[in-house]
């Protein structure tokens, strides 16, 4: 059976505004400047993307990896949406259905490509 594809995402909030980085097949999409917002806002952001990337890509077997514990906890379905982010759920949850299954699982920071590519942004 071949492998998933990995698509690893993270979101993170600087002075500037919200960022977020996504890496699929070893190359890393990053956006700044994001305007104001939360790193939780910032992680929703990053799986979003990664998800609509895996959709575009049209990929048939895809697992999304973040760091962010509490996001995919959301996104699975294992634990509430707070009101700010139910929006974001729903957008995911329209994108999740409307193509091949898609997991979402949590890695710690150092196995995260898409926080490696963040944080070598602000070295």
């Amino acid at each position: 059976m071949p492998a998933r594809t990995k698509i690893f995402f993270d979101g993170g909030l600087r002075p500037a505004g919200m960022e977020i980085a996504v890496v699929l097949r070893g190359r890393a999409t990053i956006l700044t400047d994001l305007g104001p917002g939360t790193s939780m806002t910032a992680e929703w952001l990053a799986l979003l993307h990664a998800a609509e990337l895996a959709r575009m890509e049209r990929l048939a077997d895809a697992v999304l990896i973040g760091d962010a514990a509490a996001i995919v906890a959301q996104a699975n379905g294992r634990v509430r949406t707070p009101p700010p982010h139910r929006d974001h759920l729903e957008r995911l949850c329209r994108l999740l259905g409307a193509g091949p299954p898609l997991r979402i699982r949590a890695v710690r920071r150092s196995h995260n490509l898409a926080g490696i590519a963040l944080d070598r942004l602000h070295l």
